[in-house]
């Protein structure tokens, strides 16, 4: 079985985040993650070579896949940040619809920039994907 390539690591964050040549996403990164430290109270890790996540959890998959993933995390990509939240609830939905405007895939959010989307919903879908995954996984 393939051994999984994102796992946390000792490397820097702040150092990582220097490193973006984009000033608007360094700002942007640092404003997530005072929120999603906030809501995890869980600090910042830097998770293989470019996603900053936050605590973790152990999965299983039926196929027998298994390994462990940040709670929450980000990833400031050049195209766009990408928002790594668990978002499969119906509740959610709704949040989406108000969150401002973003991109979707089937595990990510894309924002170009935080100033795009509405900060108070971010944080509710933060706050409830964290306790879904929590209640699933833990």
């Amino acid at each position: 079985m393939a051994k999984n390539k994102t796992v946390p690591t000792d490397e820097y964050v702040t150092q990582f985040i220097e490193q973006i040549p984009d000033q608007q996403k360094r700002v942007d990164s640092y404003k997530l993650i005072e929120i999603m430290e906030e809501i995890t109270a869980q600090p910042a890790t830097l998770w293989g070579p470019s996603i900053i996540g936050f605590g973790s959890y152990h999965y299983k998959y039926a196929s027998g896949h298994e390994g462990d993933a940040p709670l929450v995390g980000f990833s400031p990509r050049k195209p766009a940040i990408s928002l790594y939240l668990y978002t499969c609830d119906d509740e959610q939905k709704y949040d989406l619809e108000q969150l401002g405007k973003y991109k979707m895939s089937k595990s990510c959010i894309y924002v170009k920039r935080l100033s795009d989307i509405d900060e108070a919903v971010l944080r509710k879908i933060v706050q409830d994907g964290v306790a879904a995954v929590k209640k699933k996984y833990t």
